[in-house]
C-alpha cells in the first residue's frame, strides 16, 4: 500500500465535478500508443476526452482541459491534414462552454483553462471564452510552441487559442511551487485544495491536476491527462500486483465469455504479461508508451504516478479512460468529491482487463489443453 497521500500537505477541499466533453475518437491503433501488443486487442474502444471543472470554495472556478476542438478540422494545418487522413473516426457534439452554460454557469466565471498539454483532443475551443480566462500551460511550452499558427505556418497550435488573453507557463519556480515527492507542484489556490503536478514526458509542459476532495481522511482525485491513454499502461505495478483473481463483478462480460461466474484467475492475465516478456508479470504494466516527445522520460513520470494510483485515498482518473462510461461514475452537474465513499475507484480498477478478452481466452484455451488448472 502506498502512502502517497502522507506526503501532501494538509489543505481544503475543493469540488470536483467530470464533465463529458462530447468528444469521440474510434478506430485509434493500439500500436500507435503503446506495445508490446496484446493479442485481439488492435484498436482502442471507442474513447472521450474528459474535462474537469474545479470550484474553490471562494466562488473561483477552473477547467482542467476541454476536449476536441469543434473546429478540429480547421485547427493548424500541421494538425488538421495528419487527423483527415489517419483513418481516425473524430467527432464532438458541443463546446464544453455550452456544457457549462446549460447548467447556468456562463463562460465568464471561468478564471483560468489548464491544458495539461496542447495536443488537439485536450485544447478545446479556448476562443470561446472571454479574453479575462487564462491560460495555464506547462513549463516549456512557450519555448517550443511560439510563435504559433499562422504567425509560423508549420506550427502546430493556433494563435487564436490565447491571442488577447493571459498564457501563463507554470515553471514550479513560482511562490506557491513545492514537492509533493515525487512530483513538483504548484499550490494554485494556496490553500492545498488544488495543486498541479510536473509530469513530463508525453509532451514538454505536460501537467496533471490533483484536487482534495474530501479530509479526515484525506483523499484525491488525480487528473492524469495523457501521462497514460490506457490502464495497462500503469497497472500492475510493484505497488499495486496483479490480483491472485479478478471478481466477476469488475469485469462481468469477460468472466461470463470465459464461463467463470465468481472470478477470473488472475494467472491468465499475468500468462499475457509472461508470454510478452513483460517481467515480472504480476507487477510490470501491460504497455510501454510508444508515442510521445521522450518516451524513457515518459516512463519515469508513470512509475512516479504508480505510487499515486497504489493509494486507496487517490482516484487516478486520465483523460481517455473508458470505464467512466456506461453509468459507472456520476457526471456533471454531480460532484465527483464522494468517490471513495461510492466506490468508484474499486470498481473501476481493473475493468480494463476486458480488453484482454481475445488473448484471455487463448490463455484459458492453452491451458485446458495442457490440463493445467487455472489459480
Amino acid at each position: 500500500m502506498s502512502s502517497f497521500t502522507s506526503k501532501v500537505p494538509s489543505g481544503k477541499t475543493i469540488s470536483v465535478r467530470i464533465i463529458d466533453s462530447t468528444s469521440s475518437i474510434n478506430k485509434l491503433p493500439v500500436k500507435a500508443l503503446m506495445g508490446p501488443p496484446v493479442p485481439g486487442f488492435d484498436l482502442l474502444p471507442e474513447t472521450g476526452t474528459w474535462s474537469f471543472l474545479v470550484e474553490h470554495d471562494s466562488g473561483r472556478k477552473l477547467l482542467f482541459d476541454l476536449g476536441i476542438p469543434t473546429d478540429w478540422r480547421d485547427m493548424a494545418p500541421q494538425v488538421a491534414d495528419r487527423l483527415k487522413n489517419n483513418g481516425w473516426g473524430i467527432s464532438v457534439e458541443k463546446p464544453t462552454v455550452e456544457i457549462l452554460k446549460e447548467q447556468s454557469i456562463d463562460a465568464t466565471a471561468i478564471e483560468a483553462i489548464v491544458w495539461s498539454h496542447w495536443h488537439w483532443d485536450h485544447i478545446g475551443n479556448p476562443s470561446t471564452f472571454p479574453s479575462s480566462t487564462k491560460l495555464i500551460v506547462g513549463p516549456g511550452f512557450k519555448e517550443e510552441k511560439l510563435p504559433a499558427y499562422p504567425k509560423n505556418p508549420k506550427a502546430d497550435v493556433r494563435e487564436i487559442d490565447f491571442e488577447g488573453r493571459d498564457l501563463q507557463e507554470i515553471t514550479f519556480t513560482e511562490q506557491n511551487a513545492l514537492q509533493i515527492e515525487p512530483f513538483r507542484a504548484y499550490d494554485y489556490f494556496g490553500d492545498g485544495s488544488f495543486y498541479l503536478l510536473d509530469t513530463p514526458g508525453h509532451t514538454v509542459g505536460h501537467l496533471a491536476g490533483l484536487a482534495r476532495t474530501t479530509t479526515n481522511p484525506d483523499t484525491f482525485i488525480f487528473m492524469g491527462g495523457d501521462l497514460t491513454h490506457h490502464s495497462g499502461e500503469l497497472r500492475p505495478s510493484p505497488l499495486m500486483p496483479l490480483p491472485s483473481s479478478i471478481p466477476s463483478s469488475y469485469i462481468p462480460a469477460l468472466c461470463q465469455h470465459l464461463s467463470m461466474t465468481t472470478a477470473c484467475p488472475g494467472s491468465i492475465f499475468e500468462n499475457i504479461n509472461s508470454t510478452r516478456d513483460r517481467s515480472p508479470p504480476t507487477t510490470t504494466p501491460f504497455f510501454d508508451p510508444t508515442m510521445g516527445k521522450d518516451i524513457p522520460l515518459a516512463i519515469e513520470t508513470i512509475k512516479k504516478t504508480q505510487q499515486a494510483d497504489a493509494d486507496e485515498n487517490v482516484w487516478y482518473v486520465f483523460a481517455h479512460d473508458r470505464t467512466l462510461r456506461g453509468g459507472n461514475v456520476e457526471l456533471f452537474p454531480a460532484s465527483a468529491n464522494e468517490w471513495k465513499q461510492k466506490g468508484w475507484r474499486e470498481k473501476l480498477l481493473w475493468e480494463f482487463l476486458a480488453d484482454f478478452e481475445t488473448a484471455a481466452k487463448q490463455m484459458k484455451e492453452k491451458a485446458e489443453s495442457e490440463g493445467t488448472k487455472l489459480q
